[in-house]
């Protein structure tokens, strides 16, 4: 932790505790990857052929499901899973951009 936090969490603007965070809040933090994939799936669609959507669709789920079994097993809550897969996948998709 950083002096600031420190002095933030001694001047009790930080919460005491963990808190909630909503699927909007989760999707408002991953616009860019969520754009720039939409972006390529149309390109991939009217460009080459439905069926290579399709797998790029495909190969995002299978990412998604991984993920969140890795995160079960962790015993991670179901909620957290979903959120943190969900992040996880977007915010590994960008690393070739």
């Amino acid at each position: 932790m950083t002096r600031n936090h420190i002095e933030l969490w001694h001047d009790r603007v930080l919460p005491s505790g963990p808190e909630r965070i909503g699927f909007g809040a989760v999707l408002r933090g991953s616009l860019l990857p969520i754009f720039v994939w939409t972006g390529v799936a149309c390109f991939a669609y009217f460009v080459y052929n439905p069926l290579v959507v399709m797998v790029l669709g495909g190969l995002f789920a299978l990412s998604f499901v991984v993920g969140f079994g890795l995160r079960r097993r962790a015993r991670h809550s179901v909620r957290c899973s979903i959120y943190g897969a969900l992040g996880r996948v977007l915010d590994k998709s960008m690393a070739g951009f």
